[in-house]
C-alpha cells in the first residue's frame, strides 16, 4: 500500500496537478448513489464534501446504462436494507424528480406468469409485496391481462401501479448540482489512484489533484472493491461484472409495450429476466440478460480487459457460483449469441413480436458482489472502516433506492465524525 501511494504521489507531482482544497468527507464515485450521498452529506451545516469522479462525465457506466426503471419494492426479503430503502426510496425520488424537473412517469407494471409453477411463484410475489407495504396489487386472471397491456399473454398477472419510469442519469447530475448548490465540490476526470493515512485524516491521490479529507466514502460501484483495498479495507467480497444486453422495438412496433411487462423472476438469482419496458424518453427496450463479463466497464460481447477477466478467473467463487448456476449461465449465454433464443423469451410476454421488431440496443455492465463461497449476494452491503465507509453491493433497485442509501450511508460517516 505504501509503495503504490508513493508511486502515486510521484505521478501527480511530476504531473504538476494542484492540490485541492481540505474536505472533511469525500465521496468515490459519481454514479447516482454517490451523488445522492454527496447530496445528503452537503446537506449538514458546515460539513465540507467533495465527490471525485474518474470519468469526465458523471453516471457513465450503471447509473446511465440501465433501463430507467422506478421500482415498487415488489421482490425483496421484507426486512432487508433492499426492501426498506427501495420504499423510501421510491417515494423520496418521486418527490425529488417533481421538485427538479427531472423527466419520470408513474406508469406500473404487469408480471405475467406462465404454467403452474409461476402461478405458484406469483402468489408469494404477491404475498411479499403486501408485506412490504405496497399498496394496489391487482391479481388478474389471463382475461384481464390484455385490458392493461393489449398484446400481452399469460395464465394469470399481478399489476403493480407504484412503479415507474424516469431519467436516473439526470437524477444523479441533479443531486450533483444540488450538492455544489450547498457548498459542496464535484470532480470529474479524478480517478482514485492511492491513499495514504495522515495525522487527523486521509489524503486522496486522484489523477484530478490531491484531496485531504476527514473520512471517504466508497461509492465506486464496478470498482467498489478495488477502491476498499486502496483504503486498506479486505472488502470480503469481489465485484464480478455482468454483461446485459438490451434489444429495442423498431419504432413501428413501439405500441405493443404500453408499459412495462416482466416475467415471473427466479427467485434462485438476483436478475429479473428478460421483461419489455417503455423508457421515459419514448423507446422500448427488451432485455436485459445477464452474462458473465471480461471487462468490468466493458459495453461489447467483444470487451475483454486481462487483469479485470484474470481476477474473475483466479476468484475461487466465480468457480462455486459458476457450479451452483451452470445451467442458468448456459442459458443467459445462449440468449447473447443466439438472436431466436431471445426472442423466443420475448414471446413467451408478447407473442406478437417478431425478429425483424428487434435492432441491437444498449448494454451495461452489473456490478454484482460474490461471496467467496460462490453467494451471489443479493442484499445491499455496506461495510464500515475506521476513516471510510463502503457500499460493496448496490445493484438493482439501487437507483430506485439511491436517495434513501445516500441518507443511511451519510449517517454512517456523520456518526464516525462525531457530527
Amino acid at each position: 500500500m505504501h509503495g503504490r501511494c508513493v508511486v502515486a504521489c510521484r505521478a501527480l507531482q511530476l504531473a504538476g496537478l494542484k492540490t485541492i482544497p481540505d474536505t472533511d468527507i469525500a465521496v468515490i464515485g459519481g454514479g447516482i448513489v454517490g451523488c445522492a450521498t454527496a447530496l445528503s452529506l452537503s446537506r449538514r451545516p458546515g460539513v465540507r464534501v467533495t465527490l471525485l469522479e474518474a470519468e469526465p462525465e458523471l453516471a457513465c457506466h450503471q447509473t446511465g446504462r440501465n433501463s430507467g426503471v422506478i421500482h415498487s419494492g415488489l421482490y425483496y426479503r421484507p426486512g432487508s436494507l433492499k426492501a426498506a430503502t427501495c420504499r423510501a426510496g421510491r417515494e423520496a425520488l418521486w418527490r425529488f424528480c417533481q421538485e427538479h424537473g427531472v423527466p419520470h412517469e408513474r406508469c406500473g407494471k404487469l408480471v405475467v406468469a406462465q404454467g403452474p409453477r409461476e402461478l405458484t411463484a406469483l402468489a408469494a410475489l404477491e404475498e411479499r409485496g403486501r408485506a412490504n407495504g405496497l399498496v394496489g396489487l391487482r391479481r388478474l386472471p389471463a382475461g384481464e391481462l390484455r385490458e392493461l397491456e393489449p398484446h400481452a399473454q399469460g395464465d394469470a398477472g399481478l399489476w403493480v401501479p407504484e412503479t415507474g419510469i424516469a431519467d436516473f442519469a439526470e437524477v444523479a447530475r441533479a443531486c450533483a448540482r444540488e450538492a455544489e448548490a450547498a457548498g459542496g465540490r464535484v470532480l470529474t476526470r479524478a480517478r482514485l489512484l492511492g491513499v495514504r493515512q495522515e495525522a487527523g485524516g486521509l489524503v486522496l491521490l486522484s489523477s484530478a489533484g490531491e484531496v485531504r479529507a476527514r473520512l471517504a466514502v466508497n461509492c465506486a460501484g464496478l470498482q467498489c472493491d478495488r477502491v476498499a483495498r486502496l483504503f486498506g479495507v479486505e472488502p470480503g467480497v469481489r465485484i464480478v461484472p455482468f454483461r446485459g444486453e438490451y434489444f429495442d422495438l423498431v419504432p413501428s412496433r413501439r405500441h405493443l409495450v404500453r408499459n412495462l411487462i416482466y416475467p415471473v423472476p427466479d427467485p434462485r438469482l438476483p436478475f429479473l429476466g428478460v421483461h419489455l419496458t417503455r423508457t421515459i424518453h419514448g423507446a422500448a427496450h427488451a432485455g436485459p440478460n445477464a452474462v458473465l463479463a471480461w471487462r468490468r466497464e466493458g459495453y461489447s460481447r467483444w470487451s475483454f480487459s486481462p487483469r479485470d477477466a484474470w481476477e474473475v478467473l483466479v476468484f475461487r467463487g466465480t468457480w462455486r457460483m459458476l457450479r451452483r448456476h451452470w445451467r442458468a449461465g448456459l442459458e443467459e449465454l445462449w440468449r447473447s449469441w443466439v438472436r431466436a433464443a431471445f426472442v423466443r423469451d420475448v414471446r413467451r410476454l408478447v407473442p406478437e413480436v417478431e425478429t425483424s421488431d428487434l435492432t441491437r440496443g444498449g448494454c451495461g455492465v452489473r456490478a454484482q458482489a460474490v461471496a467467496p463461497d460462490g453467494a451471489l449476494l443479493d442484499d445491499f452491503h455496506l461495510l464500515e472502516a475506521p476513516g471510510s465507509v463502503h457500499v460493496l453491493n448496490a445493484p438493482s433497485p439501487a437507483a430506485t433506492a439511491s436517495l434513501a442509501i445516500g441518507e443511511a450511508v451519510a449517517r454512517r460517516a456523520l456518526g464516525q465524525l462525531g457530527l
